[in-house]
């Protein structure tokens, strides 16, 4: 006896038809059939079982505040910063927290149950931090969300930021974060990062960096990152998030850098829908894309997992908490348009994000935990193609979110009068 069982699903790695059995909390059995009854069943009617999205990159604090206290006009990283400053001393602990109970009921229903967000630590009020450790005590039934101390303006730069960061990581948050670009010098960027990682080893914290997000390609603070992430023996436990001034770099010095990335171990974050927002934006044309090098790190064996980064604040004024729009995208930019290519994309919102953040029991073999999700597609490929709906979001085993099937009725004359895209247009690879 099952607590529940889904029937008939299709799994990541191409097998179809199978059963997935769920008891007190976690996958007991994944079988062809299974011949046993459940309190309750799910038929995946031939649609793709998947462990459900992770986010491993993104700024709760910031989300749904886009308008407050005005626009983006220029659309660039620096305004959207500037404006962010403009906002930060209108910021209430109780708005913070509706917004983002309210993104993540929509993550909820996209079937996004991890999320690590960056927390602004620059005002030394720290409210920012006083609401996400609440949020992340709220959502914990639902959502696994993981919080990074993060100097928004400098480690050095702010006034206060090396003592707000450590007072943030007393209150609880539990990943360091730094941005070193952003600090005055070059010279002072190297030395925060020396002094992030510093205090992640004392600590036995994971660091998660902003790092080189600009399309100057002599920001080489990911050089400086892999190479004291090696002194301070911190291998595995290091992301270097958007790297995009890799994108400019010339090929020669990337020869070197990467070995120097893989030697370190440095889970690699980009963020397909905000690099190329923000990135090339004093280019004419040819104009960059701005996104780094996502297939030559992933053939060199890098971790690559890509991140939302925002949604509807002062940097982006799109988003919907959809992983599989942020892969859609990376699939455009990356220009990885093959079979192999698109599964190396899907793993990147899935099992390498679960990675990058350090999950345990997450994925689909026996023992895992019953985090599941049944998407309106019969593979990854076509969950890929078409960003379908979330048919059931299952945390422990119990169903915590349902969307209907969309299906578009059709009032033409000898054709069908309704149609599947997920099911109607399947291509035979």
């Amino acid at each position: 006896m099952f607590d529940l069982i889904i029937r008939n699903g299709n799994l990541p790695d191409g097998r179809k038809g199978f059963d997935i059995g769920v008891s007190g909390g976690k996958i007991t059995a994944v079988e062809k059939t299974i011949a046993a009854e459940a309190g309750e069943e799910v038929d995946a009617t031939g649609r793709l079982v998947s462990p459900p999205f992770c986010d491993p990159h993104f700024h709760m604090d910031a989300t749904l505040s886009l308008g407050i206290p005005r626009m983006n006009v220029s659309g660039t990283l620096l305004e959207g910063i500037a404006l962010w400053g403009e906002l930060r001393p209108l910021l209430t602990r109780e708005a913070l927290v509706e917004r983002a109970l309210r993104y993540c009921d929509l993550a909820v229903t996209q079937g996004l149950l991890y999320i690590r967000s960056h927390v602004d630590t620059s005002d030394p009020r720290l409210v920012t931090a006083e609401a996400l450790l609440e949020v992340r005590e709220k959502v914990a039934p639902y959502i696994d969300l993981q919080l990074v101390a993060f100097p928004q303006d400098g480690y050095f730069r702010a006034p206060e930021g090396a003592a707000s960061l450590e007072r943030a990581l007393d209150m609880g948050i539990d990943i360091v974060g730094g941005i070193p670009h952003f600090e005055r010098t070059m010279d002072e960027g190297r030395r925060s990062v020396e002094a992030l990682c510093r205090i992640a080893a004392d600590r036995g914290l994971p660091v998660d960096m902003h790092c080189d997000e600009t399309d100057d390609p002599l920001s080489r603070h990911i050089e400086t990152l892999a190479a004291e992430t090696i002194r301070f023996g911190l291998q595995g436990r290091v992301a270097g998030s958007h790297l995009t001034s890799m994108h400019s770099m010339d090929n020669y010095y990337v020869s070197k850098l990467i070995p120097l990335m893989a030697e370190a171990e440095i889970n690699v974050i980009p963020n397909p829908l905000i690099n190329i927002m923000l990135q090339g934006r004093h280019d004419t044309y040819p104009k960059r894309r701005g996104m780094t090098r996502v297939r030559e790190l992933m053939a060199a064996g890098l971790n690559v997992s890509f991140g939302q980064d925002c949604m509807m604040d002062p940097w982006y004024s799109m988003g919907s908490a959809d992983m599989l729009e942020v892969g859609h995208m990376a699939i455009h930019l990356a220009q990885m348009g093959g079979i192999e290519d698109k599964r190396k994309i899907f793993d990147a919102l899935t099992v390498n994000s679960a990675k990058t953040m350090g999950l345990t029991g997450y994925g689909l073999d026996v023992g895992c935990k019953a985090d599941l999700i049944v998407l309106q597609a019969e593979d990854i490929l076509e969950a890929l193609r078409l960003k379908p709906n979330r048919l059931f979001v299952l945390k422990g085993g119990e169903i915590v979110a349902r969307t209907a099937p969309r299906i578009g009725e059709l009032f033409v004359k000898d054709r069908p009068s309704s149609i599947d895209s997920g099911r109607d247009f399947v291509p035979r690879y």
